[in-house]
């Protein structure tokens, strides 16, 4: 019983901070907050352009989403591997390969980006 307990409670602190994102990002979107990292840096952080591939996807404008950000997709299935503790396949291999495929997806997307800038 305890098992289950601390898993419900684990589950409620990650809606939590969920939540807490969430109203985080709806603050930068509706004050117009451009990144800080590039603000303070001059140089793009590797998650710039996904707030505006979201904005673009949630008005199913596909193509301008991938435009901004190809990897904004792998964003939900990330926050599965988040809410499930890296199990969300059964098996630990297929869990390992699809996080280190789109770890590789930003790296990549990340090193084009700073090649063009």
């Amino acid at each position: 019983m305890d098992f289950i307990n601390n898993r419900i409670k684990n589950l409620k602190i990650k809606l939590i901070a969920t939540a807490a994102v969430g109203v985080v990002l709806l603050l930068i979107v509706i004050f117009d907050v451009s990144c800080p990292i590039r603000t303070m840096s001059g140089f793009p952080c590797i998650s710039c352009g996904l707030s505006r591939a979201w904005l673009s996807a949630l008005r199913l404008d596909f193509p301008a989403a991938f435009s901004f950000h190809p990897m904004f997709w792998s964003i939900p299935i990330f926050y599965l591997y988040i809410l499930f503790d890296a199990k969300l396949f059964k098996n630990a291999i297929i869990n390992w390969t699809v996080l280190g495929l789109m770890a590789a997806g930003f790296l990549v997307n990340y090193i084009f980006v700073l090649v063009i800038n």
